[in-house]
């Protein structure tokens, strides 16, 4: 098929105005409200749980077996642990991220009364007091705090301005978009990956009318705190792909460049027949991609699979660099992965057994067993392998 054209300057905006909308996980109200509004200006249907997850849905020729591609709009932040008689604010994580990342990090804190600014600091942030002590100082949220730009030098203070235990604290994405391509920022995770879905949705809405069955686009709130899609899909879908993150670092095969396929996370493979699709379509239209293995990830697909949903996963991926930290992509990868989505859409189905939750042997899927083949032998000559091998 010929690839759909990809708005890029459509991504690159959206995505710029969803990294300026904070939404730690817990605090996604405006983020959905943005997201609903967009859909809305798009014409897309949609529905919105009581929570706030959110089921767009693009009608293709036949309801069964519906496909869904999910994207999380939550994000990493923190929250107040701890009113301290300095009138600074002990913090713990929201979802994972180490403590490193958050030292010098421009925050906000959300209170009843209103929103207050502020930055996270070490406890000994001062040269000129601490000496060499503040490079000694262990790394961790015990050893930060908040220091709120507001008249708060006791605990006294800090309530009277409404500061509670509990308070939501968002971090500051500082997003940079470069011309040559390159995006820093935090919280590319995964707000990319809804900007890429926004992209793939754009491109779709003139060709809809061949999808060849519905096509749901799921926003889900808490996948940073491993809830993710575990309670949005419908009995309707079959299959399930993330677009996630896929981390760029030293024994990984992640890339900033083209579509990251995920052949497995921590909770083990992705569908067998799925992945190779995916791989298939990327071979088949020229997107460039790669293939990996995360050990330290989980993203809305395992939580939908863990929740009891019987459905066939995948997880497609941007390649990040530092990931949870000062992230880096490439929209070269975010283009990729819209093309690759919208590809998947318009493909046709590969087993119309799924549009049934249940069936027989009759029509069931099967693995390749075959031996591969080898010209290698007992009585084979070194030579001729190596004359072979440059035949070829």
């Amino acid at each position: 098929m010929t690839i759909l054209h990809i708005d890029l300057d459509y991504l690159a905006d959206t995505l710029e105005t969803f990294l300026n909308i904070p939404s730690p996980t817990s605090y996604t109200d405006n983020a959905v409200r943005w997201c609903g509004e967009e859909l809305d200006r798009l014409g897309i249907p949609f529905e919105v749980t009581r929570r706030g997850a959110i089921r767009a849905v693009l009608r293709g020729k036949e309801r069964r077996p519906a496909r869904a591609i999910a994207a999380h709009l939550d994000t990493l932040g923190a929250q107040v642990k701890a009113i301290k008689d300095n009138g600074r604010l002990a913090v713990v994580p929201i979802g994972y991220w180490s403590a490193r990342f958050a030292e010098g990090a421009r925050c906000t804190i959300f209170t009843e009364r209103g929103s207050y600014r502020g930055t996270i600091l070490p406890l000994m942030a001062s040269g000129h007091t601490f000496g060499d002590d503040v490079d000694e100082q262990p790394s961790g949220w015990p050893y930060v705090e908040i220091r709120v730009d507001a008249r708060c030098s006791t605990a006294e203070e800090a309530m009277r301005l409404g500061v509670e235990v509990g308070d939501i604290v968002s971090i500051d994405p500082q997003p940079e978009f470069m011309e040559n391509g390159f995006i820093s920022s935090r919280h590319l995770d995964d707000k990319a990956g809804v900007a890429v879905m926004f992209a793939a949705l754009k491109a779709l809405i003139a060709v809809k009318e061949q999808l060849p069955v519905d096509a749901y686009f799921l926003f889900t709130i808490e996948e940073e705190v491993g809830i993710g899609a575990a309670n949005i899909l419908t009995e309707d879908i079959a299959s399930l792909i993330a677009v996630d993150n896929g981390t760029t670092a030293p024994g990984q095969n992640s890339a900033e460049f083209g579509v990251t396929l995920a052949m497995a996370d921590q909770n083990g493979p992705f569908d067998y027949h799925l992945t190779r699709k995916l791989a298939r379509l990327c071979r088949e239209d020229d997107i460039f991609y790669q293939k990996d293995v995360f050990r330290h990830y989980r993203s809305d697909v395992a939580s939908a699979v863990v929740a009891g949903h019987d459905v066939r996963t995948a997880l497609v991926c941007f390649g990040i660099d530092a990931s949870h930290g000062w992230e880096r992509i490439h929209v070269h990868a975010l283009r990729s992965l819209a093309e690759l989505i919208t590809a998947y859409l318009l493909s046709p189905i590969a087993f119309w057994r799924d549009a049934e939750e249940v069936s027989t042997l009759e029509d069931f899927t099967s693995q390749p067993t075959e031996k591969a083949e080898q010209k290698l032998s007992s009585d084979v000559r070194m030579d001729a392998i190596e004359d072979e091998a440059v035949d070829e």
